[in-house]
């Protein structure tokens, strides 16, 4: 079939919903429109059989669901109404939650059903559930939706809230107030959940010394104590914040502005560092055993032979103090009498390389690029040379741009089934990227294949990327329950373990040093890594702005000026004549071609 994706923006899920839809065989184009003229312009470009709504901000237009078949993914249970689902079900403290494929109607969320999926929740942020649980079990309603669609048999069920299994209700939006965090009487608990319930967007508003800000990245603390709404302690940028019966960690503020784009999210100690100059740094070693809860961004754990670096940034993002505290916590592992080292990431992201909100609020964005695109080299560099160890990237989240990259280091790329990597960086203003990537990707997939997944700026699911060698296993996640992410650590646990105590251990460790010394011979790593940081360099101090644009743009959440329009199918010849891009270079190559329609600045 001919289905379009119409989404607000090119998000995690409509990408998962990208590469699922593409492997059944489907024709797809992705429509990135925030405005119902847009969705009108994107629907006309593409002629569709099927119009799919992974993640909308807006009402579909009457005149858009009357001539053409919409289906939305709503992040409800059968019969949940509202745009702040997922918000609802963590305040109302839900312990089931799903995903319902539901046909555009006159009212929102209110049409026929065409499938619902269910699974257990789980303590986290909206965020952590919207890119784990919720895409899981909206690709699986997607997909057959898809099917059911497809058959031309099936009648979806009509919204019939008499009907025992209709459990959810129309919720309105939810009121600032109803997050408001009282320090003098809210229990931790109950912070938590409200800041976990704004995770993303739209944040909890509160106020720190006078100033409004927006909270985000909560995380209980089990032995700090202080007076209620005291800032008792930091680290690693993120603040403690002292409550009733404890006190809560928030990693990351955004100060509220007059104009949605003045201000951005930061590390929370960056964002009110005039108010932390007697607030003490409370380090917690990389090594050290933590039986209460806390916050702590890496850490290293150790068992039979096997060393592992732990590590969870904010969104994926890495910013150059990051990168540095994770070089030395591989440093560490190297030093350890084990045999295999396993690089954990998060739930919610791998990594998708160097930190782009740090670098827009820095005085001098390109030499914070410069150095935070350096010591993400470094920690690549201590990975590539760990040649007494063997090494483990476990993916259980996503990747993108450096983050990739990274993974590529290791001697082993383990990724869980169902996220998506993008492995190009040129979306991002024409970007050249590094992380040695010229080294360890072609080395991968061979040249042909390592120029097309940088230039054409398109995500790749898990089982394409097992098939021309980026990643060398996918772990099955078998259901959508709670505790999947415990079930990948044990399964990374068990090979890793099972590597170590191998009989050929010696031999894969002999084998991986001479290839090293060998391939060292031919190209030398420091003259990969100048090539890249030479391209990088134009990208940051050269004539061609487009870099700084693009991050601007995407850090302030700006839509981007020009209104260059892009009517692609991806993959298939480009229908537009009217864009300067198209005349340059063929669809496949196209850097604005990558999310579809839309509104773009021009690069021309």
């Amino acid at each position: 079939m001919n289905i379009l994706l119409l989404s607000s923006s090119y998000n995690s899920l409509t990408q998962h919903a990208h590469v699922e839809l593409k492997a059944l065989g489907h024709r797809v184009s992705v429509g990135v429109a925030t405005t119902a003229e847009a969705m009108r312009e994107a629907v006309r470009q593409f002629p569709a059989d099927l119009v799919l709504c992974p993640m909308l901000a807006q009402v579909i237009p009457r005149d858009i669901w009357e001539q053409h078949m919409c289906i939305i993914l709503h992040p409800g249970i059968a019969g949940d109404r509202g745009g702040n689902s997922l918000d609802w079900a963590i305040l109302n403290e839900e312990t089931q939650w799903g995903v319902t494929a539901v046909q555009a109607a006159e009212h929102m969320d209110s049409g026929p059903i065409w499938a619902t999926y269910e699974f257990r929740m789980r303590a986290a942020s909206k965020s952590s559930l919207y890119r784990d649980e919720v895409t899981r079990a909206a690709v699986r309603a997607m997909l057959v939706a898809v099917r059911r669609f497809e058959s031309r048999l099936f009648v979806p069920a009509p919204l019939d809230y008499s009907r025992p299994e209709v459990r959810g209700r129309y919720r309105p939006f939810v009121k600032p107030e109803q997050r408001q965090i009282d320090w003098q009487c809210d229990p931790v608990a109950k912070i938590v959940k409200k800041i976990r319930s704004g995770d993303g967007a739209p944040g909890v508003l509160d106020e720190i010394g006078g100033m409004p800000v927006y909270l985000y990245g909560a995380h209980e603390e089990g032995s700090l104590v202080g007076k209620p709404g005291q800032i008792i302690a930091q680290r690693q940028g993120a603040i403690c914040r002292a409550a009733v019966d404890g006190a809560v960690w928030i990693s990351h503020l955004k100060r509220k502005g007059d104009h949605a784009d003045a201000y951005f999210k930061l590390p929370a100690a960056m964002v009110v560092a005039d108010h932390l100059a007697d607030v003490p740094e409370v380090p917690v070693p990389i090594h050290a055993e933590i039986r209460e809860a806390t916050f702590r961004d890496i850490w290293y754990e150790e068992r039979n032979d096997v060393g592992y670096v732990n590590f969870r940034f904010y969104n994926g993002a890495m910013g150059t103090d990051h990168c540095h505290r994770l070089e030395l916590a591989m440093s560490y592992a190297r030093q350890r009498p084990t045999k295999v080292i396993v690089l954990f990431g998060g739930q919610d992201f791998w990594s998708n390389g160097i930190h782009l909100n740090l670098i827009e609020a820095a005085a001098d964005p390109a030499e914070e690029s410069w150095r935070n695109i350096n010591a993400m080299n470094d920690f690549v560099h201590s990975l590539l040379t760990s040649t007494d160890h063997l090494t483990i990237a476990a993916m259980y989240g996503s990747a993108g741009a450096g983050g990739v990259m990274m993974a590529l280091g290791a001697d082993r790329v383990l990724a869980r089934e169902g996220i998506v990597l993008n492995p190009h960086y040129k979306g991002m203003g024409g970007l050249y990227g590094s992380e040695y990537w010229t080294y360890s990707l072609p080395k991968r997939v061979g040249a042909d294949l390592a120029e097309q997944l940088t230039e054409r700026c398109l995500p790749i699911s898990v089982h394409d990327a097992k098939a021309i060698g980026l990643i060398d296993d996918i772990v099955i996640q078998d259901d959508l329950g709670n505790g999947s992410f415990g079930r990948f650590r044990n399964q990374i646990i068990r090979i890793a373990e099972n590597l170590a105590d191998s009989a050929r251990f010696p031999a894969l460790l002999h084998s991986k040093r001479i290839q090293r010394e060998a391939d060292e011979r031919i190209k030398p790593l420091d003259q990969y890594r100048r090539e890249e940081l030479a391209r990088m360099h134009r990208n940051f101090w050269g004539d061609d702005p487009s870099y700084h644009m693009a991050r601007t743009a995407f850090v302030r959440k700006q839509p981007r000026p020009g209104h260059l329009k892009c009517s692609v199918a991806l993959e298939d010849a480009c229908r537009n004549e009217h864009c300067d891009e198209a005349k340059r270079t063929s669809a496949s190559r196209c850097a604005l071609a990558s999310t579809g329609w839309g509104e773009y600045r021009s690069t021309a």
